[in-house]
């Protein structure tokens, strides 16, 4: 029987401590006193500071110093590092801290690392920095991860590891029980016991939750899990984040195209392939790089971003060569060059409204055949519907403004057709580009931004000639 606490309710909440904001952040002066502690080469005192932190907040630490800083750092406590700090570093840094770091350091620090750690340490190094970490692996360990290195990139067969608990799927509890309890090499981490036929294929899987709480006797096979499915060793690993995701999945078993047993995924990796896309859509929508991050060197940070503005300069090149065709109107009506931003500003603002949800939709698989039509419509009714009403606050504000009853009804029409543009070409734009196989992330911004861009200057400006002159 489960025993109960005796201490009262209202005892455990004066007891336990309020999370506060910022509780996960690195103190700054622990920051302050590890860099105090490098600068005067204290080892004992850097020891002392850095034992009770996890390896993510180490590496934290590593990304939030100067690349100077960090050298010394390296330097003073190499010894100290291990690679589960390694395998928490953005791919940039973790480049830069591996070919610091001396071989024996190095070797030692990915020794205890399970295989999909160590797969996703050595898949994005130079050759030569991938031959030095398998060269510290025994014989087994270095055919786990370059067997893991010779699926594709962004597979299933990169993102499993090897360490799982596997037995026949005639056991008793008592049985796997025992079983695990002789295993000298039992994962760090598990959360089933995956059941196999006698060809190895996989057939269903058992939480441990499940095997402890059950009577020995009682047979494995009868225990299992509704959410048991199988992940091939190929599927992308944006597919395979997904389905963990949809299906509240912990793990899953990886099996070759015979549906063998070869690996198991576990939801931390998946999570962490889920935060990634996430993280990638966010920096194209922006037009940055898709890896760029905050420890990247100057000129790192310039070679991402200089593309995406040079496109951003040619959409700004066709809008100006729609304006240059209304120079004249311009000319006589000046008050027609100060309310233009606002036209294009307010149809680039829905357009991105649209963009982002659309993008995000289409990540996440919710936007589909069955509801195109419907979601749509809606993003067009929407448009529709703020922009008549900004067209009716643009219309006030330009007849009192200048005093013209007309410019105002110019002004009120060309929002309200840019408005119901901008929300078609922020839905439509990504989904065709997804049809035809390209990145709706990567490439819907400039086309939207040139769409809203171009139809807002053409309808204000072209209404004006029609109606203002």
């Amino acid at each position: 029987m489960t025993e109960i606490d005796p201490e009262t309710p209202a005892q455990a909440a004066e007891e336990k401590p309020e999370l506060r904001e910022g509780e996960y952040e690195l103190d700054r002066t622990l920051v302050t006193g590890v860099l105090e502690a490098v600068d005067g080469a204290n080892a004992v005192a850097l020891d002392g500071l850095l034992e009770p932190l996890h390896p993510a907040d180490i590496a934290d630490l590593l990304e939030q110093i100067s690349g100077p800083e960090r050298r010394a750092f390296l330097s003073l406590w190499s010894t100290g590092l291990d690679g589960e700090v390694l395998s928490e570093l953005e791919d940039g840094l973790r480049e830069e801290v591996i070919e610091f770091l001396p071989a024996h350091v190095l070797q030692g620090a990915v020794r205890e690392l399970e295989s999909d750690d160590v797969v996703d340490l050595v898949e994005d190094l130079q050759q030569e920095q991938q031959e030095l970490i398998l060269g510290a692996l025994n014989t087994v360990d270095r055919a786990v991860v370059e067997d893991a290195l010779s699926y594709p990139e962004f597979s299933a067969g990169r993102l499993m590891q090897r360490e799982m608990v596997v037995v026949p799927e005639d056991w008793t509890v008592g049985q796997a029980i025992d079983f695990m309890r002789a295993s000298e090499t039992l994962p760090e981490q598990f959360y089933h016991v995956i059941l196999v036929d006698p060809a190895y294929h996989p057939v269903g899987y058992v939480t441990l939750g499940r095997i402890l709480g059950a009577p020995r006797s009682s047979h494995l096979r009868q225990m299992g899990e509704d959410s048991f499915r199988t992940i091939p060793v190929t599927q992308a690993e944006a597919d395979v984040a997904y389905a963990f995701n949809q299906y509240h999945l912990i793990s899953a078993p990886v099996v070759d195209e015979d549906e063998r047993l070869i690996g198991v995924i576990t939801i931390d990796d998946a999570m962490a392939v889920l935060d990634e896309e996430a993280e990638e859509d966010i920096l194209r929508l922006a037009g940055v790089g898709s890896d760029e991050s905050v420890s990247d060197r100057t000129m790192e940070t310039v070679r991402q971003r200089f593309p995406w503005l040079a496109v951003n300069l040619v959409t700004a090149i066709l809008a100006s060569l729609v304006i240059s065709q209304f120079e004249e109107i311009l000319a006589q009506i000046v008050a027609l060059a100060v309310l233009m931003p606002i036209v294009a500003s307010m149809g680039g603002n829905a357009g991105t409204q649209s963009l982002t949800v659309a993008v995000r939709a289409i990540a996440t698989r919710d936007l589909t055949g069955a509801n195109l039509l419907r979601v749509v419509r809606r993003e067009a009714v929407a448009g529709l519907v703020n922009g008549l009403i900004f067209a009716v606050v643009m219309g006030v504000i330009g007849v009192l403004w200048f005093g013209t009853p007309a410019l105002g009804g110019v002004i009120a029409v060309a929002m309200v057709i840019n408005m119901v543009v901008a929300a078609l070409a922020g839905i439509l734009i990504p989904i065709a580009l997804d049809k035809i196989g390209v990145d709706p992330a990567l490439a819907s911004g400039a086309f939207v931004t040139t769409v809203t861009d171009v139809v807002g200057f053409f309808a204000f400006l072209g209404l004006a000639a029609a109606v203002l002159i």
